[in-house]
């Protein structure tokens, strides 16, 4: 049965501590078009006003860092040789964090955006980081293998993706056994939709395009929806919780 922990305002340390329960879910998800999210990066808000959206990410998005390893790595430290893929990666700002904390892991981060992954290279280069590296791709249809990745991370995914389900599908499929994926979520649409409001607002005071496949308004989840939507898939150990504006998912793979 699954079991859900919604804490209004949870401490590293209770996150850390908090149970993760056992789940039934259904049988793996069969194979779902991939909707319109397979269109072109041409027609997306993020590639041609990727400079707001980097601004929002480093200066106005929650940081969670110190989050995402205290569910991941309740010792605080990943196993040497751990491969990380992140998707939706944008500017690289977990992607490059966790290469620059922990040396000794593989992270790849993954955007469709070309202007994204410029940004995110940049400041890979910056950092001077060996371990970290970024590659276009469609979280949708992930180039990968099965079984490839021992940790996968997300932040924001699902307020703008057509077809959730086949990405969570995607996640199951390339994590290994035992594998841990870790989502976070806004809770609401208002706040998680100014950034798409704002590069709308943009792209029509320009005038520059208007066909983007991006919404106006964002698309959340409810816990509810949340634990449904991870449901279908048969992983081992599902775990949700709420903390302000934000909500989790941490799950692990048979």
């Amino acid at each position: 049965m699954l079991r859900t922990v919604q804490p209004d305002s949870t401490s590293l340390a209770e996150t850390a501590a908090l149970p993760i329960a056992q789940v039934t879910a259904a049988p793996p998800l069969a194979s779902v078009p991939s909707d319109d999210y397979c269109d072109g990066p041409d027609d997306s808000l993020f590639e041609h006003f990727a400079w707001l959206y980097i601004f929002c990410r480093e200066k106005l998005f929650r940081d969670d860092t110190r989050r995402m390893i205290a569910a991941l790595w309740p010792n605080k430290k990943p196993a040497p040789g751990e491969k990380i893929i992140e998707l939706g990666c944008g500017p690289g700002f977990y992607s490059c964090g966790l290469a620059e904390r922990f040396c000794e892991i593989s992270v790849l981060g993954i955007d469709r955006s070309a202007s994204q992954l410029s940004w995110a290279r940049e400041k890979r280069n910056a950092l001077g980081l060996n371990n970290c590296r970024f590659q276009s791709d469609n979280v949708l249809e992930l180039s990968h293998e099965n079984e490839t990745f021992d940790v996968l991370i997300a932040s924001r995914l699902f307020t703008v993706l057509p077809n959730r389900r086949r990405a969570v599908a995607e996640m199951y499929r390339v994590l290994r056994p035992g594998g841990r994926c870790f989502i976070a979520e806004p809770r609401w649409a208002f706040w998680a939709s100014i950034p798409l409001f704002t590069m709308w607002l943009l792209a029509g005071l320009t005038h520059f395009k208007n066909g983007y496949r991006e919404p106006s308004r964002a698309r959340v989840l409810s816990i509810r929806e949340m634990n449904r939507l991870f449901a279908t898939q048969p992983w081992r150990k599902i775990e949700t919780w709420r903390d302000g504006r934000y909500q989790y998912a941490l799950c692990e793979k048979n």
